[in-house]
């Protein structure tokens, strides 16, 4: 039941949208990054954006149609006590895309950020495509991963885990065609009824992060979606050494309907990860994908305990 729900919330609240023209966007948006970087400088395909220089450094990865905006609020936490990366990917947040497979590029790009600047055991925390992502990396690289956290980033895309490699390539395809939007128009309205369906809690909320996300490449955002729903990382898991928490939002108003409680959705995101040797799952909730919009607090406190546990 839980698969089918979060597939079917995902598909649904991903679909096109062509809706009447938005009023004029405020002067401000809160979300917009705001913290000067103490250096700002390009690893391959990405951009990166240094804050602090504690001993030891978190790199912070954002998902999908994200930029270094999404974790201002958790670098502002952070920063005093370790060296803080936000990595902008290509393709996202007005960057160019790349040739090629994206999800690839960015990895090569974590792992170049990594060897460049000697960082030393640097916990990888990443936002949807971004925990993928840092599960990726960590399976691949275990021994220079000093721990993962990943809020509501899956091996394998939620609903999808029983499906073939083929039927999981088909689909992803699938996906990209039926979710292609006609024009830059039709995409911002696309981000603003996913940000409102899914993204987030408060409505005012989910239409200022839908105006930053919906200034990344339509079809950059597509061929992500299509290449991570196309993946399946669970069996690279007992190659991940580091320890991992996989965070898990939770809204019971998207949830009721399909009697999903939070601990049915634990349980439920704790089958997919158990494979890692050394993983934990918390809750967070109320919150949507974006848990670290909803629930700062929940979210950094379950990050501290994690960083003081290693």
């Amino acid at each position: 039941m839980i698969a089918r729900f979060v597939f079917a919330l995902t598909l649904a609240a991903g679909a096109p949208a062509f809706a009447a023209d938005a009023p004029p966007a405020p002067p401000a948006n809160r979300f917009a990054a705001t913290l000067v970087p103490a250096e700002r400088f390009e690893i391959g395909a990405v951009q990166v954006e240094r804050h602090g220089k504690g001993r030891r450094a978190l790199i912070l990865i954002p998902g999908l149609a994200s930029g270094s905006w999404v974790w201002q609020g958790t670098a502002r936490q952070f920063m005093g006590d370790y060296s803080v990366y936000i990595v902008t990917l290509p393709g996202f947040d007005g960057r160019a895309p790349v040739p090629g497979k994206q999800m690839e590029a960015a990895q090569s790009a974590l792992a170049q950020l990594i060897d460049t600047r000697k960082l030393v055991k640097p916990v990888l925390v990443g936002h949807s495509l971004g925990g993928v992502l840092a599960l990726s990396l960590a399976s691949q690289r275990p021994q220079a991963i000093g721990g993962v956290i990943s809020i509501d980033g899956l091996p394998v895309f939620p609903g999808a885990e029983d499906l073939t490699p083929r039927q999981r390539e088909q689909m992803a395809q699938q996906l990209a065609r039926r979710m292609a939007p006609a024009d830059q128009r039709a995409f911002a309205a696309q981000q603003q009824d996913y940000m409102r369906g899914t993204g987030v809690v408060d409505m005012a909320r989910a239409d200022e992060l839908a105006r930053l996300s919906a200034r990344s490449d339509p079809g950059a955002v597509l061929q992500y979606m299509a290449e991570t729903f196309a993946m399946d990382l669970r069996p690279a898991l007992p190659q991940i050494s580091a320890p991992v928490l996989l965070i898990a939002p939770y809204f019971e108003a998207d949830a009721s309907a399909h009697e999903l409680t939070a601990e049915t959705k634990k349980a439920y995101y704790a089958s997919l990860i158990e494979a890692a040797p050394k993983a934990q799952v918390v809750t967070v909730a109320p919150a949507r994908h974006f848990a670290m919009i909803d629930q700062p607090e929940q979210v950094n406190e379950a990050i501290r305990g994690f960083l003081n546990g290693l």
